[in-house]
């Protein structure tokens, strides 16, 4: 009977934000990505008033783990309760709730319980779940808390646009170019540095040099998501340029039956505390977003017009 039993989790903290502001950021799991640390993406595969089921991706332990959860919201108790379906190896089971509780106006709790089950109860395999576990759920809730306490400044701080261009060549071709992101050092300037793993097909590790236009580098990290069959990247920067707090994007290859468009897509949470580190001490929040929109639509660009020349080469040669 050891097999089953369970060990359950809580993690607790207060916010100073509405309860409705807390359980609005918890119910909208497709801004995960965006506003936690550890999720790397979120596609929603049902949804059904207050029932939805979702593929979700995150890091764990310095891992990409990915499973599918089933998701009740009930916004009038402010609770939405989870359970992962067939969970990823040691684990035999994964539920657990959110809750949200007023204690004033302007200041609430949130509670993260987990309930999860491990094949065989291993000591060394439970503890690795508590530890992924625990080390997720305390980034989530500081994530969430730091969010939702300038949740009148999110509208100004949050920043989504995207970037596209028509091709008259194969899809295939422009998603090969995506792709294969071993060799964007040689394919363009602006990548000095390009290091990436990809143990699991589909699931690329990268950290990357990048030099912006007016000279100065850094160094991002980033997971991404493929799905060749869709001609759709998505990705997570797990390490930003310094004024971004988050950043995620996706890459998209749609043809028609003119041509193809290529779609860059990126979402970012601006870093406010660097602003003026970054662009000088006159700086503020709507140069920050400009600056912000200039950079990687330049960037966006670049590659979507190196794409585009891919592909039409490869139609011009045969």
């Amino acid at each position: 009977m050891s097999a089953e039993r369970v060990h359950r989790t809580t993690h607790q903290v207060s916010v100073a934000a509405p309860a409705g502001v807390v359980y609005g950021l918890i119910a909208d799991a497709l801004r995960w990505p965006l506003f936690f640390t550890p999720t790397v993406h979120v596609e929603q595969l049902e949804f059904d008033g207050g029932r939805e089921r979702l593929r979700m991706w995150a890091t764990a332990n310095g891992r990409v783990t990915s499973w599918t959860s089933r998701r009740t919201l009930d916004p009038q108790h402010r609770r939405v309760a989870f359970r992962q379906e067939l969970p990823a190896a040691p684990l035999r089971s994964m539920a657990g709730t959110w809750t949200v509780d007023a204690l004033t106006p302007d200041r609430c709790r949130l509670t993260l319980l987990h309930d999860f089950t491990v094949d065989g109860d291993r000591l060394d395999e439970v503890a690795w779940v508590r530890r992924a576990t625990d080390t997720n759920s305390r980034a989530q809730l500081d994530d969430l808390r730091h969010l939702a306490e300038r949740w009148g400044r999110l509208d100004d701080l949050v920043l989504s646009f995207e970037d596209t261009v028509r091709v008259h060549g194969p899809a295939e071709l422009v998603y090969d170019l995506l792709y294969r992101i071993g060799d964007w050092p040689e394919l363009f300037e602006h990548v000095t540095r390009l290091d990436h793993t990809e143990d699991e097909p589909g699931v690329q590790i990268m950290s990357m040099d990048t030099r912006t236009p007016d000279g100065p580098s850094h160094t991002t990290r980033s997971v991404r998501i493929c799905f060749p069959h869709a001609g759709r990247i998505v990705y997570k920067q797990t390490a930003t340029a310094p004024l971004l707090a988050a950043h995620t994007g996706e890459w998209s290859v749609v043809p028609d039956e003119r041509g193809v468009t290529v779609l860059a897509q990126h979402s970012v949470v601006l870093r406010e505390e660097n602003i003026t580190t970054v662009l000088g001490e006159h700086a503020d929040v709507h140069q920050a977003r400009r600056h912000v929109r200039q950079v990687l639509g330049r960037t966006s660009t670049t590659i979507l017009g190196l794409a585009r020349r891919h592909a039409h080469s490869a139609v011009t040669l045969l």
